[in-house]
């Protein structure tokens, strides 16, 4: 599908779904706000029309983005009695992906919401987790004990599928009896590939990815495509075919039909953190999503080492002058440029923007040409109470609708354990994976607020007839380049060894931004954050305690 065709049915769904409902009353549209990332000034790269500096500062340690990967670095930093750099960020606040939003009804994410339970080799999710108090007692115990008010209350998912609510997310209505050995086949595969150890004893398919095992046939998974490894398995079940497609599209903003089989199989493989009084699959959670994580680190990087972030500040200029690195910072409330020099550079901001920004270093700048980035869209919407639901499952946190363009919605206020609350918050997420991302980049540059809440109001009509009468606000976050997208050959493949160019250690540079990891999660941003920072502290001779050991 072209973008101009996507268009036009973006309109046509949307008043289709205007025509179903009661054509007797039919509410006006909810007011709203349509956001984004600062693409104005991402856009203003390309004229490269920034003043020159008007001040110098010097900073031992810079640090460009204070998404996930940047506070992590900062965290580490401070934590370990280093407290001599600075934090930029191009946005109003810190969080990248994990920012919120907050009004009367309650907070809620513009991002990323979910924390899965850590694995044993994530030791500094775990060690950030003991420090804001979640995790109780040792942070290294098999099986931790963590806050209950942040552990997903039930029911945790559902799925919305001809005219009813299921239990869980894997279609389980009106399979046949071959259909159901396919879903068997399936998790004793998946269930094989978590307990595998090579040689090394390393797992298969480790969170962080760069604990995960390097066998030959476990990296070739990263030259087939998910749907391809499925169909070479002989699984075609195609309600199997949608569960794992929606896993991709949820967690890559991309389908299995161009996911790595290496990436998909580790969205299945890789999570088994565990828990006293919680099921493996349980996740942390909160009203805001994942920013209570960005807030907690911030807050431990303000308490050690005072003010450390600088927002408004864009990066339009890096240059490596020999000896040290020239940062041009493009001041937005001052309409002013100040030049950071800096003896060392840790880069946390996306790498689709290297290309424009960095001077020299062509090797770097061809590797992050060669990464695709998938486009975004977050709704929030803001009810006066409940809406009427459809027969079946109660509802839950993560509630998911088969066959709909967007990957459903999760509930605010889920966690306050009140089963009809009086007035609540709906996050919809909707991956763009129907059209290229570039199209899907166009197509959130034109299309108006108004054409969006049409169509996200169409879709949650199947379920909730009366949802136009009960939201009292709808806003539109759009991200172009939400994440990179782990294409086959991105992360272990020819790709890889371009993605391997940014974990390498330089002498006076380093990144901390999942990108590094081919696939964005939180567990990869914290740790190339931690990484780079435990590194950095090597260059400068300061003495800690690791937290990745």
């Amino acid at each position: 599908m072209h973008r101009r065709d996507f268009l036009n049915a973006l309109t046509v769904v949307g008043f289709a779904g205007l025509s179903a409902c009661d054509s007797s009353f039919k509410p006006p549209l909810p007011p709203g706000e349509l956001f984004g990332a600062s693409s104005d000034l991402g856009h203003r790269l390309r004229k490269a029309d920034f003043p020159p500096p008007s001040e110098t500062r010097h900073v031992p340690v810079a640090i460009v983005g204070a998404g996930i990967g940047g506070l992590a670095a900062g965290w580490k930093l401070a934590k370990s009695g280093f407290g001599d750099f600075l934090l930029v960020e191009m946005e109003g606040e810190p969080g990248g992906n994990s920012r919120a939003g907050r009004n009367e009804t309650s907070a809620y994410p513009w991002g990323a919401h979910y924390l899965p339970l850590p694995a044993r080799e994530a030791t500094a999710v775990r060690e950030l987790l003991a420090e804001l108090g979640v995790l109780q007692g040792d942070p290294r115990a098999a099986r931790p004990r963590y806050d209950e008010r942040y552990l997903c209350a039930a029911p945790q998912e559902r799925l919305y599928r001809n005219g009813f609510w299921q239990e869980g997310v894997l279609p389980h209505g009106g399979l046949d009896p071959a259909e159901h050995g396919q879903v068997r086949r399936f998790h004793e595969l998946m269930d094989g590939f978590k307990k595998r150890r090579d040689a090394r004893g390393r797992r298969a398919f480790a969170l962080p990815m760069a604990l995960s095992s390097h066998d030959a046939d476990l990296l070739a998974l990263d030259r087939i495509t998910m749907r391809g490894w499925l169909l070479a398995q002989g699984l075609d079940s195609p309600r199997l075919h949608w569960y794992v497609n929606y896993a991709c599209r949820d967690d890559y903003g991309t389908g299995s039909t161009e996911v790595s089989a290496w990436a998909g199989i580790h969205y299945f493989a890789s999570r088994d953190g565990e828990a006293l009084g919680a099921g493996g699959d349980t996740v942390l959670t909160a009203p805001e999503g994942n920013a209570w994580l960005a807030r907690g680190m911030a807050q431990s990087i303000q308490n050690r080492a005072g003010d450390r972030l600088l927002t408004g500040a864009f990066v339009w200029r890096v240059a490596d002058s020999g000896r040290q690195t020239e940062i041009d910072l493009w001041l937005s409330a001052e309409a002013r440029t100040v030049r950071l020099v800096a003896d060392q550079l840790i880069w946390a901001a996306p790498l689709f923007l290297l290309p424009h920004v960095f001077v020299g270093h062509d090797a770097l700048k061809a590797a992050a040409r060669g990464m695709s980035y998938a486009p975004w869209l977050v709704a929030n919407l803001t009810l006066s109470h409940f809406p009427d639901d459809r027969f079946g499952a109660p509802p839950a946190w993560d509630n998911v609708l088969y066959d709909s363009p967007g990957l459903g919605y999760i509930v605010a206020t889920h966690q306050q354990m009140r089963l009809r609350p009086d007035a609540t918050v709906l996050t919809y997420y909707r991956a763009l994976s129907e059209i290229t991302p570039q199209e899907g980049r166009e197509m959130l540059l034109d299309a108006s607020r108004e054409s969006w809440a049409e169509q996200i109001l169409a879709d949650l009509e199947k379920p909730h007839p009366n949802i136009r009468q009960v939201t009292t606000r709808l806003d539109v976050f759009r991200n172009g380049h939400a994440m990179v997208r782990p294409l086959p050959g991105t992360i272990w493949g020819t790709g890889g060894k371009a993605r391997q160019r940014f974990a390498a250690d330089r002498p006076r540079l380093r990144f901390a931004h999942a990108d590094a990891s081919g696939f964005s999660l939180f567990e990869e941003a914290q740790y190339r954050g931690v990484l780079a920072a435990e590194r950095t502290l090597r260059r400068l001779g300061v003495r800690f305690a690791s937290s990745l050991a």
